[in-house]
Formats: structure tokens, C-alpha cells, sequence
């Protein structure tokens, strides 16, 4: 290899490993693979919409979720069960992350790291979609929210609901 060739080749590696260093300084990322003692509890975690229409558009539940416990609790991922439903969450200082979907269906990143301090409580909102499916998707509709945590005590939680759509 030429001189020049090994400078062009080490000012591209050194730019490349300094843009790295950049960019993961710029996140504040709590450690995900910490784990947790504190537990997540969840007042409802089941809610029924009853009968709704295609044709009146979007429907969404806010849950509530709270750390019991001392220790901060992380959120590392947060999908959906169907690609007719997302999820969005508030945190206790009122920014919002998401929204979340289905893996593998052209559903946002189910990648998260949302910290719920001790004490704290966040904001889940299920945001649901009937007319997804088209003419034939009606019937009973049971969709869930996944929570993945860091939490010994709750590693996953589940925020399930139902409807019956009409046309």
C-alpha cells in the first residue's frame, strides 16, 4: 500500500471512530441490562371499547404505570400485538417517545430507553385503529401493549384491550 493511501485510510478510520464517540455522547441512555428490584404496577390493565366504528376513526386508551419501588425502572422496548394498534408514552416530565408498533410489520422501532424513577408514574397510550384491516377486519378485536423492562420483580407488562368493530 502507498503512504498516501495509509493516510487517506487512517484519516477516514479516525473521522469515522470520532463521529462514534459524537454520537453516543449525545444520548443520555440509562444502562438497560442493569437490573431492577422495583416493580411496575399497573391500575387497569385491561379496557374494553365496547362497539365502535371503522368509519369514526382512531380510538386510544391512556394506562397509567407506576414505579413502586426505590430503584429507577428502565423501558427497553415497547411493541404491539397488530399493526393496527401503537402505542406512544408520556413520561412524568411530559415528553412524549413513540409511537410504537408491531416488529417486522413496517411498525416503528420497538428499541427504548425510557427511565420511570422511583415513585414516578408514565403515561402509556394504546392507539387503535379499526378501519386497519379493511371491510373484512370486523368482529372482536383483542390487541396488547408489550412493555419490556429491566425489572427483576415486572420484566414485561401487559396492557391489553378490546373492541368490536362494525362497519
Amino acid at each position: 500500500m502507498k503512504p498516501s493511501n495509509i493516510i487517506t485510510f487512517a484519516v477516514i478510520l479516525l473521522v469515522a471512530i470520532v463521529g462514534v464517540i459524537f454520537v453516543s455522547n449525545g444520548k443520555s441512555n440509562p444502562t438497560p441490562n442493569t437490573q431492577s428490584a422495583s416493580i411496575l404496577s399497573v391500575l387497569e390493565n385491561s379496557f374494553d371499547f365496547g362497539t365502535i366504528s371503522m368509519k369514526n376513526g382512531d380510538v386510544s386508551k391512556v394506562f397509567a404505570v407506576k414505579n413502586e419501588g426505590s430503584e429507577p425502572v428502565v423501558i427497553n422496548k415497547v411493541y404491539t400485538s397488530c399493526m393496527c394498534t401503537v402505542a406512544k408514552i408520556t413520561s412524568a416530565s411530559g415528553e412524549t417517545e413513540g409511537p410504537f408498533g408491531m416488529p417486522g410489520h413496517g411498525g416503528a422501532a420497538s428499541k427504548a430507553s425510557i427511565e420511570i424513577k422511583a415513585g414516578e408514574t408514565v403515561q402509556v397510550e394504546a392507539i387503535f385503529n379499526p378501519a386497519a384491516h379493511g371491510p373484512s377486519g370486523v368482529g372482536l378485536a383483542n390487541r396488547t401493549v408489550y412493555l419490556e423492562t429491566n425489572s427483576t420483580q415486572t420484566p414485561k407488562v401487559e396492557l391489553d384491550f378490546t373492541a368490536t368493530v362494525t362497519n
